[in-house]
């Protein structure tokens, strides 16, 4: 089985992020996208027992290495890295048709996903949030798209998700190939050891860019038009109970419309 899966460099969520020049400052305090672990695990853990080979790939700026890097540390067997100044910018519809590219390529084929059983990606990137790449990716490649997956099974042709929407607990599947986007409770991802780690310097990574992929620069197509930096938080208010604490909390409550 040839499994891709897609992930992302992103700047570190505890970190101290900042804006410079309309945009998000990256490659300072980077990691690989948390939400995209689970996609690695799932990946991998497929591999382990149906056999095949799993491809980490990545579109972003030159240190989006790392993040590959990562995952090859996880178990994946090789990583693509996808990066072209073109691309600084680009929105979910660019991204996901550059994607589709490199999953072609790395298939074999001029469109779609060639030799490419499935496609998994993880429920969000933590610095857009957007959630909309594994429909638009799915799209882009025409290939079904399971999303949202707690759990994940695949045979030979089918892969069968179980998710959760609200109340609702829903069983989906789907022929090979196909597109899968995996939450955080779909598994436990798996910390690499100092021989994975060893290992994953030996794997090959290969860096493309939109000539490679054969497609056109186009304009960026997100502008950040303003942004404000959050303000810091202020010290609470710590009151010594006198007897009176449950009424003055209650009051602060009515005064601030939180009731």
């Amino acid at each position: 089985m040839k499994i891709v899966v897609c992930i992302k460099h992103v700047p570190d969520v505890q970190s101290e992020r900042r804006m410079e020049e309309g945009r998000l400052v990256r490659g300072e305090e980077d990691v690989l996208n948390e939400l995209d672990e689970n996609a690695v695990e799932a990946a991998v853990a497929l591999v382990e027992d149906l056999g095949g080979e799993v491809i980490a790939l990545c579109m972003g700026p030159e240190d989006a290495e790392d993040g590959v890097r990562r995952a090859l540390q996880m178990g994946a067997d090789s990583g693509v890295v996808v990066s072209d100044d073109a691309l600084v910018g680009a929105d979910v519809p660019t991204t996901a048709r550059t994607l589709a590219a490199a999953v072609s390529k790395i298939g074999g084929a001029e469109a779609g996903p060639g030799d490419v059983d499935l496609v998994i990606t993880g429920m969000a990137s933590l610095d857009a949030m957007t959630s909309m790449l594994p429909g638009a990716l799915a799209a882009a490649l025409h290939v079904p798209a399971l999303t949202l997956a707690g759990s994940l099974e695949v045979s030979a042709d089918e892969a069968t998700i179980t998710r959760s929407a609200g109340t609702v607990r829903e069983v989906l599947s789907a022929p090979l190939p196909a597109l899968v986007s995996v939450t955080d409770q779909a598994n436990e991802p798996r910390y690499p050891n100092f021989a994975a780690m060893r290992a994953a310097r030996k794997k090959p990574l290969d860096v493309w860019d939109l000539d490679d992929l054969g497609l056109p620069a186009g304009e960026p197509s997100i502008a950040v038009i303003d942004f404000t930096e959050r303000p810091a938080r202020e010290a609470g208010i710590i009151r010594t109970d006198a007897g009176e604490a449950g009424r003055d909390l209650a009051a602060w409550l009515v005064d601030h419309e939180l009731v």
